[in-house]
């Protein structure tokens, strides 16, 4: 009898909320088309005055350049507005919401809320049919059990008691499923969104937040966030909903102010649809290295991130050993020591003459140096010193022309009527080869000045500092960091909020050249540190940033559950760590297939039999990823034969799906359906490994692991 009761109950929920949805999607449909409306109000309200005012004020040109510069800002503010309105509307007729919650505040009246990608509330109406899942009442909807909680309104914290909780399937309009969950990481949707394929995973993400996360999503504006997560755990879906959090919350004072950096354009181009798809579309991103360079306005070409990975993985001990002192705490004291030296020693100080008067001594320059302009960077410091003298050189000789027009007039006026007439041109043309020669000489006091006080360019200081040895990414931040030292170099744009994504490659050098580029003071930054590029047997310098920014407010948060891949592929990754295992979601898989092979015919056919595989599995992503891309090269054309496949060689390939081979290091930071490691290493039995640990844990579903002695 309870089992009919239970599922009439149910029936009648599903039926409720089946209405529910209809009324929605109506009231949707509505507001379309009341902004429908609003624009073409506004369009013919321009039109109309428009031509009213320019037939007013046809003979005053000014007047009407005034009207225009006006109706320009008022007519993009507003159809701003209305088309970011028209777009939200129109995604939301997709997918109106994917949860409600259901609480009881102070008053003990029950309160149900339904959470969607944005919010809705009808014209004339105070109450949101949607509530967007930015706003602070929808943390309810992500917290980690029912019972006590609260979130931070506007007007401080407030107590509830979340009564219920429960998530939907809804696609194309349709209700397709619906669960009463606790939100606890076994939820149903969850493991369902999990075991589907890759393509729009990141955009489904608002639904599945788990409470840790989100927790971190909402931390106030001000506050400096460190994530260490491992691989799958969310890192970058944490990262980009927390700016489209803090936009939702602070547009006026974020606006167009956020900067993402990320490790490289393949990784960049994956995540480039998430933050539009969340109805951001003004962030900035951009690489790491392509950031600096435009910043620094290199000109010299720097080493291609492929021929740097490869350098690296080859083994090369010099080249690793460089990169491993240009990470270092000792090599910001080189750089610092080199600042030092230039303030101490650069400047060979000379008294400035003129005529060969001295007009500014050596001791007033100096005084000029270590006091005056002590407040300036040095190269600033210098270049205000020369202007500084150069004026005082510029008083003397229109003192000197004074002068000199003055002995002219005297002259003339000395001068009978008679002779003055007959002298007149000689007297100024002597006249003018005596200003020829003052200019000249300013010339020439200006020239010996430069000759001591103009400073050659920071990037030859640096290539003399550095050995004249080939540029490589790690350069760029010591170059940039030499420009804030020795000029004061400043970002040349406001930015109040910088995302770092892949952080734990970034050394403590680059750290402090961003934060004192941009000033900013507020920061999300997230990495792994199982998944270092570059072992430097140092501690990631992610892991200190309280006391590489002292001033800011740091939270440090560790997550260590991973939601991408299957409980097998997270159990087999863990073998290539030391220490910090990953803790696997409880979702089941197939176990990893591990072989080894001899010969390279059983190798491609190893390969082509787990594609075939992986398709009858119904996977859209498939890679085969090599350590190298020697090893790529070697394998691609043989897979190219049986199967269309794309080869990753550069950073420019754009990846749509389909089957890739890839080396390990533009792999990172992706994830694929299916993934075949194709390791041609001789030394495989390394006690850590964590370059295999990355080519592992990009797999979601299926992980093939062909290890191969050709």
């Amino acid at each position: 009898m309870e089992d009919i009761t239970s599922s009439r109950e149910k029936e009648l929920q599903l039926l409720f909320e089946e209405e529910k949805l209809d009324e929605t999607l109506r009231i949707i449909n509505q507001e379309i088309l009341n902004y429908l409306e609003k624009r073409k109000y506004i369009s013919e309200y321009i039109l109309d005055y428009r031509k009213n005012h320019i037939e007013e004020y046809r003979d005053d040109e000014d007047k009407v350049m005034e009207y225009f510069d006006h109706e320009r800002y008022v007519k993009e503010e507003a159809f701003k507005t209305i088309d970011r309105k028209l777009k939200e509307l129109t995604i939301l007729k997709e997918t109106p919401y994917f949860g409600k919650v259901s609480f009881v505040e102070e008053e003990d009246f029950l309160e149900t809320l339904y959470i969607g990608r944005f919010g809705v509330t009808p014209e004339g109406s105070y109450d949101p049919i949607v509530v967007d899942w930015r706003a602070p009442v929808a943390s309810l909807f992500y917290h980690g059990s029912l019972g006590k909680a609260s979130y931070n309104s506007p007007a401080g914290e407030i107590e509830s008691e979340i009564k219920e909780r429960r998530q939907f399937i809804v696609k194309k309009g349709k209700l397709q499923g619906m669960f009463d969950s606790a939100v606890d990481v076994k939820d149903d949707i969850l493991q369902m969104v999990l075991s589907s394929n890759s393509s729009d995973k990141l955009k489904d993400v608002i639904m599945t937040i788990q409470e840790e996360q989100d927790a971190i999503i909402r931390r106030p504006r001000e506050k400096t966030v460190v994530v260490n997560g491992v691989a799958g755990s969310g890192k970058t879906t944490i990262a980009l909903h927390r700016v489209a959090y803090l936009l939702y919350n602070n547009r006026k004072q974020l606006g167009d102010k956020v900067l993402i950096l990320g490790p490289n354009a393949i990784f960049m181009e994956y995540i480039s649809t998430v933050l539009p798809s969340l109805g951001e579309v003004g962030v900035k991103q951009d690489t790491i290295s392509n950031f600096i360079i435009k910043q620094i306005k290199l000109n010299e070409e720097i080493m291609e991130f492929s021929k740097y990975m490869e350098k690296v993985l080859s083994g090369d001990k010099e080249f690793i050993e460089d990169i491993k002192l240009k990470k270092s705490r000792e090599f910001i004291d080189k750089l610092d020591g080199l600042v030092k030296s230039i303030e101490e020693e650069y400047f060979k100080i000379k008294p400035v003459k003129y005529f060969g008067e001295e007009i500014v001594s050596a001791e007033y320059i100096k005084n000029m140096f270590e006091k005056d302009f002590l407040y300036m960077p040095i190269f600033r410091r210098s270049q205000k010193i020369k202007r500084v003298l150069i004026s005082k050189i510029k008083e003397k000789r229109d003192e000197r022309v004074w002068r000199l027009n003055k002995e002219t007039e005297e002259y003339k006026k000395s001068l009978k009527p008679d002779d003055r007439l007959i002298e007149e041109n000689n007297i100024e043309f002597n006249r003018k080869i005596k200003i020829r020669e003052i200019v000249r000489e300013l010339m020439n006091s200006r020239a010996e000045l430069e000759e001591w006080i103009d400073n050659e360019s920071i990037f030859n200081i640096y290539n003399r500092f550095n050995g004249y040895k080939q540029l490589t990414s790690d350069d760029l931040a010591p170059i940039l960091y030499l420009m804030i030292k020795l000029d004061g170099k400043k970002s040349k744009s406001d930015i109040r909020h910088i995302v770092i994504d892949e952080a734990q490659d970034y050394s403590e050098l680059q750290f402090r050249a961003i934060k004192e580029l941009t000033g900013c003071k507020s920061m999300t930054i997230v990495g792994d540190t199982n998944q270092r590029l570059v072992n430097t047997e140092q501690e990631a310098a992610m892991l200190s940033i309280e006391a590489i920014y002292p001033e800011d407010e740091v939270e440090n948060y560790s997550l260590n559950i991973s939601y991408r891949s299957t409980m097998e592929i997270m159990n087999y990754a863990n073998k290539f760590l030391k220490e910090e295992k990953v803790i696997p979601l409880v979702r089941q898989g197939k176990e990893v297939k591990s072989l080894n092979i001899s010969s390279e015919e059983d190798l491609v056919d190893e390969i082509l039999l787990a594609i075939e595989d992986f398709k009858d599995e119904g996977l859209e992503s498939i890679a085969i990823i090599t350590r190298n891309a020697d090893d790529m090269n070697t394998i691609f054309p043989k897979i190219r034969e049986f199967v269309p496949a794309i080869k990753f060689n550069s950073e420019d390939v754009i990846y749509n799906g389909g089957t890739v081979v890839i080396p390990s290091y533009f792999a990172k930071g992706l994830e694929f359906d299916g993934v075949v490691i194709v390791d041609l290493e001789s030394d495989v039995d390394k006690e850590e490994d964590l370059i295999k640990y990355v080519m592992c844990t990009r797999a979601l579903h299926i992980l093939k692991d062909i290890k191969a002695k050709l």
